[in-house]
This record gives structure tokens, C-alpha cells and sequence, in this order.
């Protein structure tokens, strides 16, 4: 059988690594684009996009996928509803494999909002202070018409589009320890923490900095599976459900 992992995660590199061990299945993973800094995952890898939910479809048809995991970003939402319509329309089994959300623990003073729109109007309310965003190089246009806060904004790569008045931009990527976090917090006097719920241990520092220091956080949550589509939390659940799918094909 050939399975699709749909991937760009640690989760998608494990899942596949899992999957080519099993000698019954050809396993192809689709990168939207090169990560850098990172070994390709094993097995077959197809790097850009579809063209959409007809040229997934094409793809799915040409290469006679059996089964798709959808482990991308949990905010990867276009990639997402893309599978979920060729996978309906094929009658592909579908599976999404997210990691788990995050959960406050006791000092977390957390606001959760449901949009990058909708944190920028919640921080519009704080008193003025200095806001870390760690949400992205696209979502930093959401927040150009603050000018009573100053933002540190951390990204990979610059941000695109307008601007906050009042920006320190730092460029570095991750993973951040809790050490690191915290020291980034201190030097640039915190205030608020902006970022979205991307789960997992590996972006956790930055909240739990937030936390040792009494920084507010600002949380986006992550967009919702799509009607139907069962999802899992782990990868050995993502596995067992690819094997299921074996024994009945």
C-alpha cells in the first residue's frame, strides 16, 4: 500500500520513519517546501504544493495513494481542508495527526482569542509595554497600526507587510530552551507574550518563561479538524491506524 504523510513536523518524520519499517507499505512524504537545516524524512519525498484540491486529487490518482496522514503545522489550515476535500471526494481513508494543544498550569495568566486579528485587538487594550510576537513573519502585519506598544518580533526569516511604528525584529530559530527564553524576556523587558497554541514540547519554553516571570500571554488557538475526519495526538496512534488500514484494504 501507498501511504501519503503530508508533513513539515516532527511528528511527520517520525510517522514515516515508523511507517517505511514496515516492509508492506511505500511511503511518500510531502514537504511544502525545503526545510532547511533538517535531513530529509525517509522514504520517497515530494517537495511544493498541489494547485489546490483538484491537483492534490491528480496526485492521489497518479500515485495511488491507499491512505493520507495529515501531519502538518496545526495551523497549516489550508493544507488541511485541501486533504479533506480529495480525500472525500477519492474516498481516501484520512487521518490528522496533531500534537497536543497546550494547557495552563497554576501562574499561567493566559487570554485565549481566536484569530491573529483578534490578538491584535486584545493587545491594543493592555497598557502600553513591550510585546514578544512569536507567531510568525505573516502574522506581524496584523499588529502595524499599534503604535502604543513597542514589538520584538522573532522569526525565522523577515517579516512581510506592513509593520508595527515600534518594532526590534530578531532573527534566529529554534528550539529555545527556557533558559534562552527567559534571558530574550528579561533584555528586552517583556511585558506580553503573543503566539499561537503550536503545541508540543518544543515551543513550550516561551510560555514557561512567561510563566517564571509573570509575563501575560496571548494565545491563538488552533483552527479546528475538519467535520468527519477522525485525528489523533500521537504518533504511535497515527501507526496503529495506518496498520488497521493495511489488514482491511
Amino acid at each position: 500500500m501507498r501511504v501519503l504523510v503530508l508533513g513539515g513536523t516532527l511528528e511527520a518524520r517520525l510517522l514515516s520513519a515508523r511507517l517505511c519499517a514496515h516492509g508492506e507499505l511505500s511511503v511518500t512524504t510531502s514537504l511544502a517546501g525545503v526545510v532547511l537545516d533538517s535531513p530529509p524524512p525517509p522514504g520517497r519525498v515530494r517537495t511544493g504544493g498541489f494547485g489546490g484540491v483538484e491537483g492534490l486529487v491528480s496526485y492521489l490518482l497518479q500515485e495511488r495513494f491507499g491512505v493520507v496522514v495529515d501531519a502538518t503545522h496545526p495551523f497549516a489550515q489550508q493544507i488541511t481542508a485541501t486533504a479533506a476535500q480529495a480525500a472525500a471526494q477519492l474516498r481516501i481513508p484520512l487521518l490528522v495527526l496533531r500534537r497536543p494543544g497546550w494547557t495552563p498550569q497554576v501562574g499561567d495568566d493566559w487570554v485565549w482569542v481566536r484569530s491573529m486579528a483578534a490578538a491584535a485587538a486584545t493587545v491594543a487594550l493592555a497598557p502600553p509595554g513591550r510585546v514578544l510576537l512569536t507567531a510568525g513573519r505573516r502574522a506581524v502585519s496584523s499588529f502595524a497600526g499599534d503604535a502604543t506598544h513597542h514589538y520584538i518580533v522573532r522569526s525565522i526569516n523577515p517579516p512581510v507587510g506592513p509593520l508595527p511604528p515600534s518594532m526590534t525584529l530578531v532573527l534566529d530559530r529554534g528550539p529555545f530552551t527556557i533558559e534562552t527564553e527567559h534571558t530574550l524576556m528579561v533584555e528586552h523587558a517583556v511585558t506580553m507574550l503573543v503566539t499561537k497554541d503550536s503545541g508540543g514540547s518544543m515551543t513550550a519554553a516561551k510560555v514557561a518563561a512567561a510563566r517564571s516571570l509573570g509575563v501575560s500571554v496571548v494565545i491563538v488557538a488552533r483552527p479546528p479538524v475538519p467535520s468527519g475526519v477522525p485525528a489523533v495526538t500521537t504518533v504511535e496512534d497515527a501507526e496503529r491506524w495506518v496498520a488497521s488500514h493495511i489488514r482491511y484494504a
